[in-house]
């Protein structure tokens, strides 16, 4: 069962997501980037991504720290999409079979 903490937390972040995203688009919506500006927009998923995971690199579960391995360098050859599924799929695998 889950406890109303984390459905509330859950609901928080995804609220949280949205805003961001709509604010963004607001406030970008008639405006030129440049291309410094575009590379910071572009980079966000991934900063996004990794402080999701970085809690885990403070962890001494052998299948997390392979997980995070693996993700990295799924990371390192594919987009942001083929490698959000390496690292939760291969998360799993590890954690069950470790």
């Amino acid at each position: 069962m889950i406890s109303g903490i984390t459905v509330l937390t859950i609901l928080l972040m995804a609220s949280v997501t949205w805003l961001t995203r709509v604010i963004g688009y607001i406030g970008l919506r008639n405006r030129e980037l440049g291309p410094r500006a575009r590379a910071v927009m572009e980079a966000a998923p991934g900063c996004v991504l990794i402080s999701v995971i970085a809690p885990y690199f403070a962890t001494d579960k052998p299948a997390d720290l392979l997980a995070i391995v693996i993700t990295l360098l799924a990371a390192s050859r594919f987009s942001l999409l083929p490698t959000v599924v390496t690292g939760i799929t291969s998360a799993a695998l590890l954690r069950h079979l470790l």
